[in-house]
Order: structure tokens, then sequence, then C-alpha cells
């Protein structure tokens, strides 16, 4: 299967060149006809202009003859053989009966119509000298392969046929015999005389040599034109393929002339790494220098790669700081030792700089190919092979040194897991294959339950129950998450309401909302109307955001929050100290509940520092009038400690893990978390 590049070079490479060259064939064809039939025309032409004269002369001696013999006049022949043709009278019998010269009609005859008759008259060819004879057209036309023949045989003109050619005249003759009714059943037939002289003959010559040369001035035209789309064709393709950075080969050219060359090596035992290398610092080398200069430094790297590289090797650059580059190796280990050498050689491009180059490369193995089979044409998928790179490169992404990574097993897995997800999200949500998982939070001092977090979860038919850790953050990475926000509201908003009809007594239930969704001015908007729809009291619905959301676009975040506020749902932000701490946020932010990031409890080298740190975070949110909520507490001694600090509600499998609908009704009912330490359950779901 080409790819879409591939095919788009094949279109170019099509485009003019193709065209010009079926019209010059075509029109060559053409002319060729034209002029073979431009030929039989004035032959044809010339032929009956010149036999008319001589019809006419013979047609007065068929009537002279019809005459005579009615009036019985015995001289008549003698009268006949004055005028100075040849003749031959026939009977009905078809028996000659008078022939004055020698008779050469020949048996093959036909009808033609001349230009002096309207009507057809019967022709018949010479037995000797019958270059003209009646086509099947109606018309005269001349045997130019008999005449050719003629003329080119060994003979001298005089030799071939004195009275054929008269040399001192430069005069042609050619016979032909026509047939007229004499009466009585007899035929009057005479022998009529083509004579062509030179002027005749210059005129011909000069009339078919200038149509000739109008036609192969039209064909020179034409393969000029061919050969000017040609090169247009190439400059095309130059710019096709011209990278307009580096002035070198682009990733179309990459793509397509890759293809071509793995295709050639296909039946080899050669191996390929396919590279995605990544100049790292190369925007804040523009942003200290400039935008030209840094393209200079592309330059120069481009041309360094390519210094380095084989015969049967390539590189392009791709895009910004990227380049594609295609290297022959033996196995993975030569592959990141030839790697590492030429990233060596980059970190010190500039003498003035430190650089650093991170490289992720694929095998290409011929041999194996992906599944353990051997490679064919329709396997090899440059583009495939250099996504695959890019996302080996990308797990060097939290580290800004020099690195290589190869596209392994794991990350094949990864990379189908996100494919399967993907092409899967939209059915699983209109199946409702996604289920709302609550995990009560309950007040630490008295074990009553104050609310809970909504979470969810994957039932998928193919794979079980999945994780939110294996489905989320590609949700989030490709903007699906904004539909999962509305399926969690509109899911807890109808629960909570089934519940409130039920009878139980209900705590409001948090919801997280991505911060993709900020970007919308009418977000506020859109959570009233489905909570509305689910006819659910808004004070049973509480907007949880993450804390890394509030970076976003800060006055979009706090005009949403206050209309939140304003339509009664509470506002809480979550992972709290996760590492996006700012006391601005919690200065600006109209916030109603603060919750304390799980890794708090979680570090057991914390100690009195992390206590600290924990308590001043409860005073401080109880100065802003928020209230605190403590996620991830597993042991009875930190319930003890945030229950001393004032923490109004935990969160964690000390208390309750996440679980279904059904069972979260059974925590309503109970109303209080009756627990021990030794009944805690601290193991993960």
């Amino acid at each position: 299967m080409a790819s879409k590049s591939e095919k788009k070079y094949r279109k170019i490479k099509r485009t003019h060149i193709v065209g010009s060259l079926i019209w010059f064939i075509l029109f060559a064809a053409i002319s060729a006809c034209i002029i073979v039939a431009a030929v039989q025309m004035l032959l044809a032409y010339v032929i009956d202009t010149k036999i008319s004269s001589e019809y006419e002369s013979l047609e007065y001696m068929a009537k002279l003859y019809e005459n005579g013999k009615a009036a019985g006049n015995e001289d008549i022949y003698a009268i006949l053989n004055e005028e100075g043709h040849g003749y031959v009278i026939t009977g009905n019998d078809g028996n000659v009966i008078y022939a004055n010269g020698e008779n050469t009609i020949s048996s093959e005859g036909g009808p033609v119509t001349l230009p002096v008759k309207d009507e057809q008259v019967l022709v018949y060819r010479d037995t000797e000298r019958g270059y003209v004879f009646p086509s099947n057209s109606g018309r005269l036309a001349l045997d130019l392969n008999a005449f050719r023949k003629w003329m080119s045989s060994d003979l001298d003109i005089e030799e071939k046929d004195p009275e054929f050619i008269d040399v001192n005249n430069s005069i042609l003759n050619l016979p032909i015999w026509i047939s007229f009714d004499a009466g009585e059943g007899e035929h009057f037939i005479g022998k009529a005389i083509f004579r062509a002289n030179r002027r005749d003959s210059i005129m011909f010559v000069t009339l078919i040599a200038v149509i000739a040369v109008l036609i192969v001035v039209i064909l020179i035209a034409m393969l000029t034109e061919a050969i000017k789309s040609f090169v247009r064709q190439r400059r095309m393709l130059d710019l096709f393929f011209k990278d307009m950075v580096t002035g070198g080969h682009n990733w179309t050219w990459f793509l397509v002339k890759g293809e071509q060359l793995l295709k050639k090596r296909i039946h080899s035992n050669d191996k390929y790494a396919v590279v995605n290398l990544v100049f790292v610092n190369y925007r804040n080398y523009c942003m200290c220098h400039s935008v030209a200069e840094g393209e200079k430094l592309l330059v120069s790297v481009y041309k360094k790669i390519n210094s380095y590289i084989g015969s049967r090797e390539m590189c392009a650059h791709t895009t910004s700081s990227n380049f594609a580059i295609l290297l022959k190796c033996s196995d993975e280990l030569e592959a990141g030792e030839r790697l590492k050498r030429l990233i060596g050689s980059l970190e010190t491009i500039d003498p003035d700089h430190k650089f650093s180059f991170q490289a992720g490369a694929f095998i290409i193995d011929m041999e194996k190919g992906l599944g353990g089979r051997r490679f064919t044409k329709d396997d090899i998928d440059l583009d495939t092979a250099y996504n695959n790179a890019s996302t080996a490169r990308t797990t060097l992404d939290d580290n800004d040194d020099s690195g290589i990574a190869f596209f392994d097993e794991k990350l094949m897995e990864e990379h189908k897991w996100l494919d399967t997800v993907q092409e899967r999200q939209q059915a699983a949500l209109d199946n409702e294959e996604f289920l709302v998982y609550y995990q009560p939070k309950y007040d630490p001092r008295t074990n009553e339950l104050k609310g809970a977090e909504a979470l969810i979860r994957w039932n998928s038919p193919e794979f079980g129950i999945v994780p939110p850790g294996r489905f989320i953050p590609i949700f989030e990475k490709n903007g699906f998450i904004t539909k999962i926000d509305h399926y969690m509201i509109k899911h807890v908003a109808r629960d909570q309401k089934n519940w409130l009809d039920k009878g139980f007594k209900c705590v409001p239930v948090s919801v997280n909302v991505s911060r993709a969704h900020f970007v919308e001015n009418d977000l506020a908007d859109q959570i009233r109307n489905m909570v509305d729809e689910a006819g659910t009291p808004h004070e049973y619905i509480e907007i949880e955001l993450t804390e890394s959301a509030f970076f976003d676009d800060k006055r979009a975040m706090i005009r949403t929050i206050n209309k939140l506020k304003e339509y009664g749902f509470a506002v809480s932000m979550d992972d709290f100290g996760s590492g996006y701490s700012s006391l601005n946020s919690l200065k600006d932010m109209p916030l109603d509940v603060l919750k304390l990031d799980a890794e708090f409890f979680r570090d057991e080298n914390a100690g009195r520092r992390g206590e600290i740190v924990v308590s001043e975070a409860i005073k401080l949110a109880k100065n802003l009038n928020m209230r605190i909520v403590a996620e991830g507490v597993e042991v009875r001694d930190q319930v003890d400690f945030l229950a001393g600090e004032g923490c109004d509600m935990i969160q964690g499998y000390f208390f309750a893990k996440p679980m279904p609908g059904d069972k979260y009704e059974e925590k309503m009912a109970e109303g209080k978390a009756e627990i021990s330490q030794a009944e805690a359950d601290v193991s993960a779901p």
C-alpha cells in the first residue's frame, strides 16, 4: 500500500510530462496519417485533372466511331487512328473487333467518378504500366509501392521503358484504359495517358514539403514544450523534496526515498534503525540568540549528520529541531554505538556551547519483521516505524540531557493499548461501559459519612474492569476526557436524585472536571443544565478541580468558579501539595474545599516535618473558610493526627475503598463507619 506522500510524488512525476508526451505521440501519429492522406488526395486530384482532357478526347473518338459505324463509313478506323490514341473495340461477346496499338487492357477494372463526368465511368488498369488504377473509393489512385520498386531497380531509365519516361522533357507517362458504350453492345475502350512534367512534380513536392514542414514545426514545438514540462517537473520534485530551513531534504523525501531504499533491500539480511533525533536545546538557543542563528545551527547539524552517514543511509530535517535518520546496522548494539558517537560529535558542534541531543530508534529487521516472519514490500511502513522511534524518544522527555532510547516490546504493547483505547472509547461511552464508583469521606472525629468522591471504572467486555490509570491519561491527551466529565456529572446527578427519592440521607458527591474543560466560557452553565435535567439539588454536587488547572487561564478559572458558586455548587481543589502548590492560588480562588494530596501520608520518612506542613495547611484553609479533606489515609495514627488538627473529612482505605453504587447505598444507610485498625483494609483494590 503506497503512502500518501508516495502517491503525491507519483502524481507530480506524471504531471505535465506524461500529458505532453502523450499529446506529442498522438499528434505525431495523426500528422503521419495526415501526410499520407494529403499525398493520396493530391495524387488523386492531379491524376483526375490530367486524365480529364484525355477523357474528353476519348469520348469524342467513341462518339465518332458510333456515328461512323451507323453511317457505314468504312474509313472510320483510319479517321480514329489519326487521333493518336491507342484503342480497342469489343463486341457484345467481349471479343476484340478492332485494336489500334498494343492491347494491354487488364481485367482489373472498376467504376470511377471523374471531375468532368458526374456519373461513373468504367476504367481498366494497364497490364504493363499499371501504376494508375481504380480504387475502391471510386477515384483514380497511384500505386506508390509498385512505382517505388520500379524506380529503385538497377536499370537505366531508357532500359526500363523509353515510352514511360521522356528523360529529355522530364515527362512521366502513366496509362489507364477508359471504356465507352458504342451501341449495339459494343464498347470503345481508349487508352488515356496521365502525363506529369517537371513543373507538376515540383509543385506537388513543394506542396507536400510545406505540409510536412508545418507538421514538423508543430512537432518540434510540442517536443520543446514536453522538454520544458520535464524540466518544470524536476524543479517541482526538487521543491517537493526540499527542506526550506536547511536547504537539504525534507520529511517527504525521507518517506518516499526511504521506502524505496528498504524495498530494494527487502531480500537482504540488513537491519535498519529508523531514528528520531531531537536537538534538545534548540528553543533556548533561539531565545538567547535569534531564530536566524538557530536555523544556521540546524544547517550545521544537518551537514554534520550527512557527513556521518553512508551511501545507503539517509537523513532529513523534519520539523523544528527534529531530524529523521535511516541507519544501516547489524543489531541494536551497533545502532546504539553509532548514535552515541554521532550525538557526541553534535554536542560540541559549536565550541562555545554544549548542546544536548536525544534519539529514539526503531530497528527494522528484514529477516524477522514485526511478527517473527520475513518482511514483504507491503510490510514496509516508514511512517509507522518513525512514529515508533518518536515514541521511544518521548520516554526521555523528563530529562534534558543527551540520551538514546529504543522502541521495545513494552512500548509496542503500550502503543497497541493506546490505539485500542482510542478505537473503543466512543463505543464504550455509547454502551455505558464506564461505571461510577463512590469512595466515602468520613469525619475522623465522629466516623460519620460527610461526603463521597465519584470515581470512574471501565467495565470492558473484552478486558474486564480497567482501572482509571490505564485510560484516563489517554483521554486527557486526546481530549475525550471532556465527554467523560459530562458522562460522570450526568450519572452522579441521576444517582443522587434516585437516592433522594428513595429517602436516603444524601451527602455531597464530588466529581472531577478536567482542566481541558475550562477553555469553555459556558462550562458553569453546562454543569448546571446537566444537573437540572436530572432534577438534583445543586448542593449535592461538588465540582472538583485538579491543582494543575489553576495555572492555565486564571481569569477564566475564577470566572467559572464564581458562577458555579452562584448556582449553588461547592468547588474543591484536588491534589493540593502535589508539586504545583501556590499560596497565590488559594488567595485568588474562592474555593470551598481543599483536598490534601495522598503523598503527604504515604511518605514514611516525612516524620515531624511532614506533620508540621499538614498542620499548617489545615490552619491556612480554616482561616480561608475552606473545609479540609485528606485523601490516601490508610492507618489509625494518621486518622488520629488529622482529627486532632481539625481535618473535616478523611477519604482513604482506612475507612473504605471505592465501591459500586449499590454498596455505597449500604454505607449511606449505615451513616457511620464502624471500623478498627484491625479491620482496616489497606490493600489496593
